[in-house]
């Protein structure tokens, strides 16, 4: 059986970012037949922009949503008919944070080449500029929604960064961001090192890292924007 390959292609984090794609990711989406994407129409306008002379109705393309088995028997049928696919997340890396990964996950049962390529992260950009712990860290998805639940959990992150030497990483839905950050300065010791990092890749990028206690004398308004949060005890 001849396989078809998977690209695992990056997007960028802010649309206007062009910059932080490599040159080499317009090769991968011209090996590229098959197309499975978190929102056709944004990765539709993001390979145009990357590669203006792409001829959009020439590939098929399907909606990941969350991975269920219909899609997943088209992705495996699809790289047994030997076509090369490329997986494009909504904004960074596939399969990190993503739906993606169910799909990977089928791609190496099948033993087919996975070619993951480089493109922005904006859990690794944020790690990266936290001065954080990068020699051992967690990404913990989305806390729990629930007020009494979320402040222990963070109270369970923050004793567990503090046993490991671990910076924890965790995100939020965009309205709801201001409210995390006040849980995590109510809910965490004052010592405790905690970054925001803001609209990354874009001109209004802000990556700050402050203590609780210094954090509690200037809150910043991060309502609606997107921002990965990292807490170090």
């Amino acid at each position: 059986m001849n396989l078809g390959k998977l690209y695992l292609i990056p997007s960028f984090l802010y649309e206007d970012a062009v910059e932080t794609i490599p040159p080499y990711i317009i090769d991968a989406v011209k090996d590229c037949q098959v197309f499975f994407v978190e929102n056709e129409r944004s990765a539709r306008r993001y390979l145009k922009k990357i590669w203006k002379e792409m001829l959009i109705d020439d590939y098929q393309w399907f909606a990941i949503h969350k991975a269920e088995a219909e899609v997943q028997q088209q992705f495996i049928h699809l790289l047994k008919q030997g076509k090369n696919i490329g997986i494009i997340s909504e904004a960074g890396c596939p399969g990190i944070a993503d739906p993606g990964q169910l799909l990977v996950e089928a791609a190496q049962k099948l033993n087919a080449v996975i070619k993951p390529l480089v493109g922005p992260s904006s859990i690794l950009l944020a790690l990266m500029a936290s001065g954080m712990n990068g020699q051992c860290f967690q990404f913990n998805g989305y806390l729990p929604i629930d007020n009494t639940a979320r402040r222990k959990s963070i109270k369970d992150l923050e004793a567990d960064s503090f046993k490991r030497k671990c910076t924890q990483i965790f995100i939020e839905t965009p309205y709801r961001n201001n409210q995390m950050l006040s849980d995590m300065i109510h809910s965490c010791k004052e010592e405790t090192r905690i970054c925001v990092a803001v609209d990354i890749t874009s001109p209004h990028e802000s990556i700050k890292t402050r203590t609780v206690k210094q954090w509690k004398k200037e809150l910043p308004d991060i309502h609606k924007k997107l921002v990965i949060f990292l807490l170090q005890a």
